[in-house]
């Protein structure tokens, strides 16, 4: 509800409603402001009256909308917003504190159309903070991404070229089904025809991609999200299987969803899953899980564990 609210801010948020909502009508517009229908159509006339161009029709396909083209008024940030807009900016792209960097350029212009009081501050705080980049964060390149979200809208297949952790390099022709941000990183959930199953690529790994004229249908009901956890770990050419002979809910907070899925065996769980890179699987991994394992499975991952044992074997010979 909106009690207490001038008539000038009704009105903003009046037209707020009509841009997220185009024909809404006028007891719609008064449920969601709290005021009577009379009132409502009154913010309306005030709209009208700033010179924006505010459509009314009757029947059932009725109600307000603003007309097509019509010139909304320019955002306006409270200094708090301005300068939590400028931390969060930082706080994931480092870089943009450097002019030349694309994010950097974009939040400069931001903040040269601050007023004057909000943007002395937000442009104080880009200039002076010093942002720590995280050393697991990674920024795919926007215009790849760019492509992969519209194909996903478009439900077009993409012909792709990925690069693996490792350097392998492959191409392959895939249905995108989302793209989604998860862990600090940016992944393509896909199905992808070369390996004919559901695959997890990252986007920052995604060397160049190009949409086909192929339309495709995404599994009914997908729940990207937890899709994009299922798979993190499966489809990569060296397979894993660890047993911790702790419980799995002592053993589960230490997981990363991309080490694989893990089950309940007996007393203990199983990791089942699969990886690019055996080296850091084992020593950047499965180093900082505080319980005692054993790999069954993955020749690969057992000599890069045998590899990690021995270099610490020697570190206290």
């Amino acid at each position: 509800m909106s009690s207490g609210l001038s008539p000038t801010a009704r009105a903003l948020r009046a037209l707020e409603i009509l841009q997220a909502r185009p024909g809404t009508t006028a007891d719609q517009l008064a449920e969601k402001l709290g005021v009577t229908e009379r009132a409502a159509r009154r913010y309306v006339g005030i709209l009208r009256e700033a010179g924006i161009q505010v459509e009314s029709a009757r029947g059932p396909h009725g109600g307000y909308r603003l007309r097509r083209g019509t010139r909304l008024p320019p955002i306006v940030f409270t200094q708090a917003e301005a300068l939590g807009l400028v931390m969060a900016v930082l706080d994931g792209q480092p870089a943009a504190t450097e002019a030349d960097d694309p994010v950097g350029a974009a939040l400069g212009k931001v903040i040269k159309a601050l007023p004057e009081n909000v943007g002395r501050e937000a442009a104080a705080l880009r200039a002076h903070a010093s942002a720590a980049p995280d050393r697991h964060a990674a920024h795919p390149d926007p215009v790849t991404t760019s492509t992969l979200v519209a194909a996903v809208a478009a439900r077009r297949r993409v012909r792709l070229t990925y690069r693996s952790e490792t350097g392998t390099e492959w191409e392959s022709e895939v249905d995108p089904w989302a793209v989604v941000v998860r862990h600090g990183r940016w992944y393509l959930l896909c199905h992808s025809l070369r390996a004919e199953a559901i695959r997890t690529y990252r986007v920052d790994r995604v060397r160049a991609v190009t949409q086909t004229t192929h339309e495709f249908e995404p599994p009914a009901g997908l729940d990207p999200v937890a899709a994009l956890e299922e798979n993190l770990g499966r489809g990569w050419e060296y397979p894993t299987r660890v047993v911790f002979d702790a419980p799995l809910a002592d053993v589960a907070p230490w997981i990363r969803a991309t080490m694989g899925r893990l089950e309940p065996l007996g007393t203990g769980c199983v990791l089942v899953g699969s990886t690019s890179n055996p080296a850091m699987y084992a020593q950047e991994w499965l180093t900082t899980v505080p319980f005692d394992f054993r790999v069954e499975g993955g020749e690969e991952v057992r000599a890069a564990v045998a590899a990690v044992a021995a270099r610490f074997h020697h570190a206290v010979g």
